[in-house]
Formats: structure tokens, sequence, C-alpha cells
């Protein structure tokens, strides 16, 4: 009998240290992710205010109605009201979209060549990809804004190999916010891809070519359709910290390069409208979350059809 109460104790421990385990992560996000959205999303229901805190607080008492909950959602109407808002949401999706599509473009055979290559040299390559990290990102900036100006590195080694007759005018376009975002996202797209690629069996490759299939056809049909969870996780990984990025477009864009990061910092710091930051910024969330969480519900709705 007391086999089998001390058994059924070591059950009950076992069951009660795995819901513990899996707690952690759920407390994380209630503390890190869930709990500062609840503030911003509070925020963004009240009006601005001359005061400090800048924003009508939630609750407010009076004489003659007591305690009352005061909310509005003038802040979310006016963002479809005034057109700055929709083209800053446009062009931030723009440029994030088209960064993480050259992000793809290049980190897509870097890692393909990194997962290829022997066991010391692959160390060395991973160690070149991830040694930028090392230096602050404000300073990779800012060593930009010194090749891209024009008396910079580029256009001096562009002059002196004859190819351009006239610096070009690069600093303070869209053009440097690309190659800026390009650069600081790049391991966030090769890093996910070489650990895609590196699992991959090398014997189905070797099959399908002793099959007769061209190299172009093999990475067509087999290696591409197999590193699609990794071009699926590099995307999102470079997608969502682009679309909100403040140093890079206000380093080395203009002063037409709007996105979103650029634009919450004015409405806080110099409009200090708070809650129409807040909202701003709930609505960039819905637009990054929503999309996610329903491609993650049609990824396991195929994984359910093919079992």
């Amino acid at each position: 009998m007391s086999a089998v109460l001390a058994s059924m104790d070591a059950t009950f421990r076992e069951r009660l240290w795995k819901k513990f385990i899996v707690f952690i992560p759920y407390l994380w996000l209630l503390l890190f992710f869930l709990t500062p959205f609840l503030i911003v999303f509070k925020i963004s229901l009240a009006d601005p205010l001359v005061a400090q805190p800048p924003f009508t607080p939630l609750f407010q008492k009076s004489v003659e109605t007591g305690l009352s909950i005061y909310t509005t959602f003038d802040n979310y109407l006016y963002l479809f009201q005034d057109s700055l808002y929709l083209v800053t949401y446009i062009n931030s999706v723009k440029l994030a979209f088209i960064s993480t599509c050259f992000c793809l473009l290049i980190g897509y055979p870097i890692a393909y060549g990194i997962a290829r290559s022997p066991q010391p040299t692959r160390n060395i390559l991973l160690l070149m990809v991830v040694v930028p990290f090392w230096i602050s990102f404000l300073l990779r900036v800012y060593a930009w804004m010194g090749i891209l100006k024009t008396k910079g590195l580029l256009n001096g080694l562009l002059l002196w190999a004859g190819i351009i007759d006239q610096p070009l005018e690069l600093l303070y376009t869209d053009t440097a916010v690309y190659i800026g975002m390009i650069y600081s996202y790049l391991p966030f797209m090769i890093l996910p891809l070489y650990a895609n690629l590196e699992k991959l069996d090398i014997r189905l490759l070797e099959a399908a070519a002793d099959l007769g299939a061209r190299p172009w056809k093999v990475f067509k049909d087999i290696t591409f359709p197999l590193s699609i969870p990794g071009v699926i996780a590099g995307c999102l990984l470079v997608f969502i910290p682009a679309i909100g990025e403040y140093v890079i477009p206000a380093l080395l864009g203009g002063a037409d390069t709007l996105m979103i990061g650029r634009l919450l910092f004015d409405e806080f710091f110099m409009n200090r409208d708070w809650p129409v930051a807040s909202a701003v910024a709930i609505v960039l969330l819905m637009l990054l979350v929503l999309p996610i969480v329903y491609f993650q519900k049609r990824q396991n709705q195929e994984l359910l059809e093919q079992q």
C-alpha cells in the first residue's frame, strides 16, 4: 500500500512540475507583453492633458457622479481622419517588406553556403555573421552615415574607380534606409535559414541528382520547399522589428522618410500627445499580430489535414 501511495505521490509531483514548467512562459508573456499592452491600451482610450502624466485618468471621481470610468475612441477615429497616419503605415510596410525581400535574396545563398561548408570553415563563417552584434547598433548606423555621405567612403571609391563623375546623393534618402535596414537585419535572416538548411538530409539531394534532376530543379523541388519554415522564421524576424524601426530612418532617412517608429517618437516627445501615440502603437500591434495568428492557425489546420 505504501509503495502505491509513494508512486502516486511521485506521479503527482511530476505532473505538478510539468505544469510549473509550462506556466513559466505564460507568466513571462503576462508580465512583459500583456501588462504593457494593457497599459498602452488604457492610455489610448484617454484624452490628452497638460499635466503629469499627460492624459486623463481611467477612473475619475466627482461629487455629482461619484467614481466613474472615462474612455474615448476619438484617438482611433483621428488616425483614420488624418491621412498622415495612413501614409506612414503604408510607407512603413513598404520599407519593411522590401528590406525583408532583399534580406531573403541575400541571406538565403549565404545561409546555404555556410550550411554546405566544412565544419571548421562553417564555424568561422557563423562567427563572421554574429560579430556585428558585438558592436553597438547605434555606432554601426553612424558608420553608415560616414560611408554614404557625399564625401564619404563609397562616393570616394566610385569616383576613384571612374564609375561616376560626381558624388551620389545617398544619405538622407530611402536608399540609405534600405541599405541600413538590410545590413542591420541580415543576420536575423541568415541564422534561422542556416539552422533549417543545416538539418537538411543531403541524401535527398544526392538521390535527385542520381535520377537526373538538374541543380535548379533539385533546389526548386526539394531544397526550397523543405526550407520554408526557416524562410518564414527569418522573414518574421526581419519584418516585425523593421516595420517599427526608429534609429535607422532617423539617422539615414530624410525628412520625407515617414515610418511608424519616428512618428511614435514625435507624438510622445514632441507633441506630448500620449493617447494618440498609444493608439498608433496599438493599431501597429494589431497589424502585426493578426496576420501571424491567422498564419499559425492555417499551419495548424494543414498539419491536422496531413495527419
